[in-house]
């Protein structure tokens, strides 16, 4: 099965948001709500496949050079097709358009960020993460992801 991979639309939020809330319940990203992704919704990417959204992901910009790949999830039916990959590649490249030179990327598999080209970083080398959004976060005192970066001018 195909699946294709465009902007996210105001009909797909509460899809977004089912999606990403099942990976929350399971500790794996941090909840967002309705409001919030529909507040952000130019910035999401969605994988469609037969009408309905089975994977999501964001582009959250922190500086004129910085942004983070953010919220991806793709439905359990559909892991392995190679969806997650295909949506950070749009992320990226909707970064560069927008003039950004380096990404990150917060998360609990860093196996599937350096197989696309990221190095893992210490968290205090990105004081616009931390301080911008980090410190609102539950786990701001016992974070446990790993922060991890990418040169987007060496592609």
């Amino acid at each position: 099965m195909t699946a294709l991979i465009r902007p996210a639309t105001t009909s797909d939020v509460l899809s977004i948001h089912s999606l990403l809330q099942d990976y929350a319940e399971d500790g794996r990203l941090l909840e967002r709500s309705s409001d919030e992704i529909n507040e952000r919704l130019r910035g999401f990417l969605v994988a469609e496949a037969d009408g309905e959204v089975c994977g999501c992901g964001s582009l959250e910009i922190f500086t004129r050079e910085l942004g983070e790949v953010r919220s991806l999830a793709v439905h359990p039916s559909h892991h392995g097709q190679g969806l997650g990959q295909q949506m950070v590649d749009g992320i990226e490249q909707m970064a560069r358009e927008l003039g950004l030179t380096r990404m990150i990327a917060l998360t609990y598999v860093p196996g599937f960020f350096r197989k696309l080209g990221y190095q893992i970083v210490s968290m205090e080398s990105l004081p616009e993460k931390v301080f911008g959004v980090c410190v609102a976060c539950p786990k701001f005192d016992h974070c446990d992801e790993i922060a991890m970066q990418k040169s987007l001018t060496d592609t």
